[in-house]
């Protein structure tokens, strides 16, 4: 079972999910560039896509890492990892 998510951006292309950002929001990224970021919400208006830096994406990758490692769920913490030494 594959856990990749991906959403088309009307502007930038196709985003791929890099983690869970916070209460109904996720971090994506652009596919191949691996360089813009958005915080996408889903609520009930639909999906909203918000541009975020690197410097704020590095930051909730990070707070992800560290509450992932202190819940003991391994697996993702080393595919979060991954990612993030791929992208930063």
């Amino acid at each position: 079972m594959s856990t990749e998510n991906y959403l088309n951006h009307p502007n930038f292309g196709l985003l791929f999910r890099v983690c869970i950002a916070g209460e109904g929001q996720e971090l994506f990224a652009t596919l191949y560039a691996h360089r813009l970021f958005f915080i996408v919400r889903n609520d009930r208006s639909g999906l909203s896509f918000e541009p975020i830096g690197r410097v704020e994406s590095k930051q909730i990758i990070e707070q992800r890492l560290r509450l992932i490692r202190r819940t003991g769920h391994q697996t993702e913490y080393e595919h979060l990892q991954k990612t993030y030494k791929q992208t930063f």
